[in-house]
């Protein structure tokens, strides 16, 4: 196989599966990702290993062979658009694909340990150092920590995220208060439903980024994940569960919100993972909740491209259950 930098022109990214290449095989080739033309695979060809890079379908999703493959390219997300994202962090990129084809069929728990792990390695990288290095200084001070605001009506918990000034960030304050709103409900069976909200426009735009590279020792930072990871006390109470989102569900944000047993959105909201380009993969859940939602293709297309996706396509791909102006209280 012709090796492939990650600036490659697609057409150089093209693989042949009548070849058959075998798991020996792949391990001679570096290259930012496989390209598949499913229109032009025979229908009985077989897929005997996956490369250690994202193999990405394009053509016809109703190919047998499509459903072997890491994902498909479909709207909204252009195939220029992936190849391009993925040339700026190929080992972020290879590592999502390889983590998401392992964690299916996981219990949560484990799950959430692996993609822990995986977001970890990713810190100490060099595609991460770049990106932290590159941020520009912030010219003002952050903006005030930020709360969860908890109101218990009977059986019913009612979560609020309240930082609006900073389009709900979520910075440790908040994180340490939703794991301890979600581990007191997950210890007390009287609680029958848990609802998550946001105050201001946007429901969250993600973890907080003045807080990213605060801990550079990966085994140490997924030390502190394994107690301070909000999804690992949602997955407890996962089934009751509500949340409504408007405007920006970014990150973190759509990590936690994906848990949801009911999950809504305002026909203005819209969905991203933009962790790629910091050299990372989700790491508060999303490779787990996302995937249980709209299966690991599509979470593998997002996370690639970091593409937005509007309300409606979410709607479509099963990311959110209904659309509403308002959630119901």
């Amino acid at each position: 196989m012709q090796r492939a930098e990650s600036s490659a022109h697609l057409e150089d990214l093209l693989i042949d599966l009548r070849a058959g290449p075998t798991a020996s095989e792949w391990t001679d080739a570096w290259q930012p990702l496989g390209l598949v033309d499913l229109n032009a695979c025979p229908a009985d060809v077989e897929m005997r290993s996956l490369p250690p890079f994202p193999l990405i379908g394009l053509g016809d999703a109703a190919h047998p062979l499509a459903r072997t493959l890491d994902a498909v390219v479909e709207s909204p997300v252009s195939l220029d658009a992936l190849a391009r994202q993925v040339g700026r962090a190929p080992r972020a990129a290879a590592l999502a694909a390889q983590l998401l084809r392992g964690l299916e069929g996981l219990p949560t728990d484990r799950a959430l340990q692996f993609e822990s792990s995986c977001y970890g390695l990713l810190q100490g990288s060099e595609e991460h150092a770049r990106w932290l290095a590159a941020r520009p200084a912030s010219p003002r001070q952050s903006a005030a920590a930020g709360s969860v605001v908890v109101d218990r009506r009977g059986t019913e918990l009612i979560l609020t995220l309240d930082r609006e000034v900073a389009r709900n960030a979520i910075d440790r304050v908040i994180r340490d208060q939703l794991v301890e709103a979600f581990s007191v409900a997950a210890a007390d069976p009287e609680v029958r439903s848990i609802k998550l909200r946001a105050r201001g426009a946007a429901f969250s735009v993600g973890g907080d980024l003045d807080e990213f590279g605060t801990t550079r020792d990966p085994a140490t930072a997924h030390l502190i994940r394994s107690r301070s990871l909000p999804a690992l006390a949602i997955g407890a109470r996962a089934e009751i569960l509500d949340v409504h989102v408007q405007g920006a569900c970014v990150g973190a944000g759509l990590e936690i919100a994906a848990f949801a047993a009911r999950l809504t959105a305002s026909s203005h909201a819209w969905f991203q993972l933009p962790e790629l380009l910091m050299g990372l993969i989700p790491g508060a859940g999303g490779c787990v909740s996302v995937p249980q939602r709209i299966g690991r293709q599509r979470t593998l297309l997002m996370i690639l491209s970091g593409r937005r996706i509007n309300a409606q396509t979410a709607l479509r791909w099963g990311l959110i259950d209904s659309i509403r102006e308002s959630p119901c209280l």
